[in-house]
């Protein structure tokens, strides 16, 4: 009974890291997605001004 409870506690662990791991991943694609809309509207911006002179 001890050895599965140790084992449940482990694997309730692991999945409780795993968890975490998969949030902070969700979080930098958001701010990758974000970063790269910037990048290009900056990018569009820059275009559109030095074709003007």
């Amino acid at each position: 009974m001890n050895t599965l409870l140790v084992i449940v506690g482990i694997i309730a662990i692991i999945l409780l890291f795993v968890g975490g791991f998969v949030k902070a991943v969700n979080f930098l694609l958001w701010v990758g997605i974000i970063l790269l809309i910037l990048a290009l509207i900056g990018y569009i911006l820059g275009r559109s001004r030095s074709g003007r002179r």
